[in-house]
């Protein structure tokens, strides 16, 4: 039986006693803990419960707020082209009109964070989603990967809302970076999620050397992953407020984690074969849900503007061109 991710997400985000650190405050190793193991335990759930722990951070950064007992939080931050999300302000309030999609949660989500186009500036507001000038549709999901996480288009129509800062507040601090390594914690999850199909059946395949070969390298890849992931709350908690070092360190790690995701699901795939993929339902969906979600990242994109950023950084002794 498929999760029901959505209302899992809810129950561990309002029932539980979920208690996470928030980013560069000296515990963020503990959260990127927590972040992998709410994805070990199924993809799309942790995909969800993250949104909702990052606009928790979101808040407490840029407005010192933290998001209400029996919320269930989403940031809805896509920017396509079309359609778009407007901003204006009439009789003292803001007011959204307009369609953003990509939005996970969009029917369960209590709140989102939502950004919009204040004229030709980009802006972050708090949105109730449980008053009449919001509409969520589900709809045009086709892929296999991630089809739990309710994403669909979220239609507002002069819904109320409140701005979270200046325009582009939610972009221009370091808090924007650590998120960032907050869904490649989550990506790291995932890879232990799909690896686990070759750990258990490494003791009935001994003998099998290819079997052996390919579970020594994702053995190896696990381990570099946490180190990453270790290393980068030590910087972050080192230099909380340092935005350049905080958005080449995100650059850094999401680029390792989506390669280190990648061959895991390559690896496990060459090593088991087809059984796994169409006879184990949990291991399958995995493997849909971590190939989609790491497509979160920008790929070659990110490689490009970390290039950039290893050029303008002449500060570092590592960044200087030879």
């Amino acid at each position: 039986m498929m999760c029901d991710a959505p209302a899992l997400a809810v129950r561990i985000v309002t029932e539980g006693d979920l208690d996470v650190p928030l980013p560069g405050r000296g515990d963020t190793a503990d959260r990127f803990r927590i972040l992998t193991e709410l994805c070990h335990r199924d993809i799309s759930t942790g995909r969800l419960v993250e949104a909702h722990l990052d606009a928790d951070a979101i808040l407490a950064d840029i407005v010192g707020e933290r998001t209400g007992f029996g919320e269930f939080w989403g940031v809805w931050a896509a920017e396509p082209p079309e359609p778009m999300v407007t901003a204006e302000r009439h009789s003292g309030r803001w007011e959204l009109s307009g369609a953003k999609p990509w939005c996970s949660g969009v029917v369960s989500c209590t709140h989102a964070l939502v950004t919009a186009r204040d004229g030709d500036q980009r802006r972050m507001f708090a949105v109730d989603l449980q008053q009449p000038g919001v509409r969520p549709e589900r709809g045009g999901w086709t892929a296999a990967g991630m089809r739990t996480t309710e994403t669909g288009t979220a239609r507002f129509d002069r819904a109320e809302a409140r701005p979270i800062g200046a325009p582009g507040a939610y972009l221009e601090r370091a808090g924007f970076f650590h998120g960032g390594i907050g869904v490649a914690a989550c990506w790291f999850g995932g890879a232990r999620k799909v690896a686990g199909a070759l750990y258990t059946a490494a003791g009935r395949r001994r003998d099998d050397d290819i079997a052996m070969m390919h579970l020594g390298a994702v053995d190896a890849l696990l381990a570099q992953g946490q180190a990453i992931l270790s290393h980068a709350a030590m910087t972050i908690d080192a230099a909380p407020d340092d935005i350049d070092r905080a958005r080449r360190l995100a650059a850094q790690v999401r680029w390792s984690m989506e390669q280190i995701a990648t061959d895991v699901i390559d690896r496990v795939n060459r090593a088991l074969g087809p059984e796994p993929l169409v006879h184990q339902r949990e291991h399958a969906q995995a493997v849909a849900d971590l190939g989609v979600y790491i497509r979160q990242s920008h790929a070659d994109r990110d490689l490009v503007n970390l290039g950039r950023l290893v050029v303008d950084d002449r500060n570092l002794p590592e960044a200087r061109c030879r």
